[in-house]
C-alpha cells in the first residue's frame, strides 16, 4: 500500500472515531448514567473483542506456518528460531516505541485498583497488543490473556476518562475491560464475569454484575462470529462423570495444588535470574531467548500457547506431542509419551520465565492450562500404565487437570471451575471440576498466601484483598501525608532553642539528626513536660539528656498495614518517617484515619 493510500485510510479512521465520539457524547447528555453504562460496556467489550481476534488470528497463523518450515520446507526444529526473533522484536519496539518501559502481567491492573483509582496509561490499550503478538506469536512460551485483560482494562480506564466519568464507574468498565477480554479469549461469557469480580474487583455488590455480564457476553459473541473455532480452545469428547473415579480426581488436586507451588516459585526463580547480572536489554534478551530457543529444540511443544498440543494430548493419539522431536522414534511407546509429557510438566514454567525475564511480553493464564491438561494426562495415564485402572477418562483428567492449576496459581476456583465447564460444552465435568479445583486451590494457598501474579504487589501492600477495610486503607497514599518541611535539631543546639520550638511549632515530636541526616534520637513532647517546667534542667540540660532513643520508626516504602500496626505498638500519634535510613518527614495517624474515613464513602463500588 502507498504512503497516500495509507495516509486516506488512517484519515477514515480518525474521522469515524470523531464520529463515534460525538455520538456518545450526545448519548451521555441524553440518557441516564445507568443507561449510559451499559451503552459504555458494550462498547468497550467490542473494543476488546477486536484485540484478542487480531492477537489470536496472529498467533494461530504463526503456529501453522512454523509447522509449515518444518514439515514442508524440510527445515527441522526451524521453530527454536521464532522465539529469538519474537522477544528481539518485542525488546526493539518497547526501546524505541514505547519509551523503554512496558508494565507486564495482570498484576498491573490490581495495582491500578487499589493505587490510582482505576487509572491506567493510555499506551496500554495499543502496547499489549503489539508487543505479546510478537513475543507469543512468534512462539514464546506465555500466554495472550494477561495481555487481553490489560489490554481491556485499559480500554475501559481511558474510555471512562474520556468520558470523565466518576472513580466508581472507571474502575468497573476497567472491570467490563476484563470480563470481555477473558469471555472473548474462550468464548466463555460467565468464567469471564467471575474472572473480572474473583480477581479484580473482589468487592462488587449486584448493581456491578449487569455491565460486567453484558461486557462478557458481548465480547464472547463478538469473538463467536469473527473468530474461527479452530482457534478457540473448545473440546467436544467429554466422556459422563464416573463416581468411581473421585479418589483419582482427589490424587489429582492434590498433585495440582503441589504442581502450581512448584510453578509460581520456579517461575519466579527463573524471571528474577536476569536481574542479577547487569545486562542490557538486548543482551538479556540474546541470553534469553538462545536458553528459550534450547528447551523448544528438545520439547517443541514449548513453542508459543501451546493449545494445539492441548487438544492432542486429549484426542486418542497424544503420541503426534513426540513429532519433529529428537523421539519420534520411539512416539508409539507408552511409557516414552508418559516421561516426555511428565518432564514438561516442570519445565514450562521455566520456559515462560525466560521468556517475560529476557523481554518477552506475555503472562501465565495459558501455561497454567498447559501443566494443568499435562498433569491431568500424566496422573490418568499413569494409573493406566501401572494397572492400577485402565479405565481412566484420559480426556476428562486433561481438561480437570487445567481446572486445578489455574485455580492453585490464581486463586481463582470458580474462574476454574466454570472456564473448563464452558470450553468444554456442558457441565458434566462439574463435580471433579469443583473437587479437583477446590483441593488444588486449598493446597497452594497453603504454602503461597497470594496469587502468582499478585505476591510481589501483596509484598508491598498494594493490592486489594476480600477484606473492604483493608481496600480502603490501601488504597491511601501514604506519601502525600508525610509531612517533609518540619523542625529538627542537633546535638549542639542548644534547650533555648528546643522551648522556642515548643512555642511556635505545633509538632508533637521533633527529631535529633547527626551531620549525616540519621536519627540518632527524638523529642517528644509529652516526655518534654518535666523538662521544661524545671529551671534547673533548662539552665544545666542538654539535648542529649532530653531526648529519648528512637524505637519506633516508619519507612517512606512501609505498605499501609505494616504502617498501622507500628502506630498500634508504639501508641503514638506521630512518627519519624526514615527514607534510605535518613530522615524524610513525619506522619500522623490522625490524618491518616480522616483520609481513610473520607475514602471509605467514595471508593468503594456500590
Amino acid at each position: 500500500m502507498s504512503n497516500r493510500k495509507t495516509a486516506k485510510v488512517l484519515l477514515w479512521i480518525r474521522k469515524r472515531m470523531r464520529q463515534f465520539e460525538t455520538v456518545f457524547f450526545m448519548a451521555k447528555a441524553v440518557l441516564s448514567e445507568g443507561n449510559f453504562i451499559y451503552l459504555s460496556s458494550v462498547a468497550v467489550a467490542i473494543s476488546c473483542a477486536l484485540a484478542v481476534i487480531v492477537l489470536k488470528n496472529f498467533a494461530h497463523n504463526v503456529f501453522l506456518f512454523a509447522n509449515y518450515v518444518n514439515q514442508y520446507l524440510k527445515l527441522p526444529y526451524a521453530n527454536s528460531i521464532f522465539p529469538i526473533i519474537g522477544i528481539l522484536l518485542t525488546v526493539i519496539v518497547i526501546r524505541k516505541f514505547l519509551d523503554g518501559s512496558l508494565e507486564k502481567g495482570s498484576s498491573q491492573i490490581l495495582y491500578a485498583v487499589a493505587k490510582k483509582g482505576g487509572i491506567l496509561p493510555k499506551k496500554q490499550m495499543y502496547a499489549q497488543i503489539i508487543t505479546s503478538s510478537l513475543t507469543v506469536g512468534l512462539g514464546g512460551s506465555a500466554g495472550l490473556e494477561s495481555p487481553i485483560t490489560i489490554t481491556g482494562a485499559a480500554f475501559g480506564s481511558n474510555y471512562a476518562q474520556k468520558y470523565k466519568l466518576s472513580q466508581k464507574d472507571r474502575i468497573l468498565l476497567l472491570a467490563c475491560g476484563v470480563a470481555a477480554g477473558i469471555g472473548a479469549a474462550f468464548n466463555a461469557p460467565i468464567a469471564g464475569v467471575l474472572f473480572a469480580i474473583e480477581v479484580v474487583l473482589t468487592d462488587v455488590s449486584i448493581s456491578a454484575f449487569i455491565p460486567i455480564m453484558i461486557s462478557a457476553a458481548t465480547g464472547a459473541l463478538v469473538s463467536n462470529i469473527l473468530l474461527s473455532q479452530d482457534i478457540l480452545l473448545s473440546f467436544k469428547d467429554i466422556k459422563p462423570f464416573d463416581y468411581h473415579n473421585i479418589p483419582y480426581y482427589i490424587l489429582l488436586g492434590l498433585a495440582a495444588g503441589f504442581v502450581s507451588v512448584y510453578h509460581a516459585r520456579n517461575f519466579r526463580r527463573v524471571e528474577h535470574f536476569f536481574n542479577r547480572y547487569n545486562l542490557n536489554s538486548y543482551r538479556r534478551a540474546l541470553v534469553g531467548a538462545f536458553l528459550l530457543a534450547v528447551l523448544i529444540f528438545f520439547f517443541p511443544t514449548l513453542f508459543g500457547e501451546g493449545y494445539e498440543s492441548i487438544k492432542s494430548l486429549s484426542s486418542a493419539h497424544p503420541e503426534v506431542l513426540l513429532d519433529n522431536t529428537l523421539l519420534e522414534q520411539f512416539k508409539f511407546s507408552e511409557w516414552i509419551v508418559l516421561g516426555f509429557v511428565g518432564l514438561i510438566v516442570f519445565l514450562k514454567s521455566t520456559a515462560t520465565g525466560l521468556t517475560l525475564g529476557s523481554g518477552g511480553n506475555g503472562g501465565n493464564f495459558a501455561p497454567s492450562l498447559f501443566v494443568g491438561s499435562y498433569l491431568g494426562f500424566v496422573v490418568a495415564k499413569t494409573m493406566a500404565l501401572t494397572g492400577i485402572n485402565h479405565h481412566l477418562p484420559i480426556a476428562n483428567f486433561t481438561m480437570v487437570g487445567m481446572a486445578g492449576i489455574l485455580s492453585g496459581l490464581f486463586h481463582a476456583p470458580l474462574t476454574a471451575i466454570f472456564l473448563i465447564g464452558e470450553i468444554t460444552g456442558g457441565y458434566d465435568l462439574m463435580v471433579p471440576l469443583m473437587m479437583v479445583s477446590s483441593i488444588s486451590f486449598a493446597v497452594s494457598r497453603k504454602f503461597e498466601k497470594h496469587s502468582m501474579d499478585v505476591k510481589a504487589l501483596a509484598d508491598k501492600g498494594e493490592v486489594f484483598t476480600g477484606d473492604k477495610d483493608k481496600n480502603v486503607l490501601l488504597s491511601i497514599d501514604f506519601l502525600s501525608h508525610i509531612q517533609t518541611h518540619t523542625k529538627t535539631f542537633q546535638l549542639t543546639d542548644s534547650v533555648e532553642a528546643v522551648i522556642e520550638a515548643l512555642q511556635t511549632s505545633s509538632q508533637p515530636v521533633f527529631a535529633v539528626l547527626d551531620d549525616k541526616k540519621k536519627v540518632i534520637g527524638v523529642l517528644d513532647l509529652n516526655h518534654l513536660k518535666t523538662m521544661v517546667f524545671n529551671p534547673y534542667r533548662v539552665k544545666f540540660g542538654s539535648i542529649e539528656e532530653w531526648m529519648q532513643p528512637l524505637e519506633y520508626v516508619v519507612n517512606h516504602d512501609d505498605g499501609m498495614e505494616l504502617i498501622m500496626e507500628k502506630f498500634d505498638q508504639s501508641q503514638c500519634p506521630t512518627l519519624i518517617v526514615l527514607k534510605s535510613g535518613k530522615y524524610y518527614g513525619l506522619v500522623d495517624k490522625c490524618a491518616l484515619l480522616e483520609t481513610y474515613r473520607s475514602t471509605l464513602k467514595g471508593l468503594v463500588i456500590e
